[in-house]
């Protein structure tokens, strides 16, 4: 119970600081992608720990009440951002200038997100049910192998095509799934910290 509770609350939170992260593009080890790539890639393990400990009818409840979430997120974001600041306590607008949601990335993230969480569940599920309860981080190399492209494919066209050339899109992307699989790969141990509870 207590472990279900703390991966639950480490997969919601990290879902919310990615999506704040990538309102921000940044350039890093001469790559360029959203700030968010930093620690989206971790939900994809979390969520397999998740599938672990609820189960997978629970696991789907928890992707979709993390997106609404995260919708309920940018929306409050923006109405704090169209609310005028208090200037003689020190406020100002610069906050809603910086958490103020870029709509298309944000729809974009989220979507993406809900998309390739989806997708790897039922990858690992099949994974499980089909192939084998053994090697536990075969299992998650294997269903986040095809929602990490997933997911950096559809954010990167759903939030840029259109607005820059297409080589920085499929630039983005590549960027996205290279830097996505290195924290897969490093995050892979992860897999072993809860135990496995038979549960649908």
């Amino acid at each position: 119970m207590i472990s279900s509770i703390i991966v639950c609350a480490i997969y919601v939170s990290a879902q919310l600081l990615s999506n704040i992260a990538s309102l921000q593009i940044v350039s890093f080890a001469g790559l360029s992608f959203d700030a968010g790539t930093f620690i989206y890639p971790i939900t994809f393990t979390l969520r397999d720990l998740a599938h672990k400990v609820l189960g997978l009818k629970g696991v789907r409840v928890l992707i979709i009440t993390a997106v609404v979430i995260n919708l309920f997120m940018a929306v409050f974001f923006w109405f704090v951002s169209i609310v005028p600041p208090d200037r003689s306590a020190g406020s100002s607008e610069l906050w809603g200038k910086v958490l103020a949601p870029v709509w298309r990335i944000t729809i974009a993230s989220i979507l993406s997100q809900l998309v390739s969480e989806l997708t790897d569940t039922e990858v690992y599920r099949l994974w499980v049910d089909k192939i084998t309860k053994r090697f536990q981080w075969m299992r998650v190399l294997v269903s986040n192998s095809i929602s990490v492209p997933l997911d950096s494919l559809c954010f990167s066209f759903m939030a840029f095509y259109g607005t820059m050339p297409i080589q920085s899109v499929w630039g983005i992307f590549w960027a996205n799934v290279i830097i996505k699989m290195i924290v897969t790969v490093a995050s892979l141990p992860f897999i072993y910290f809860v135990k496995e509870k038979n549960n649908g």
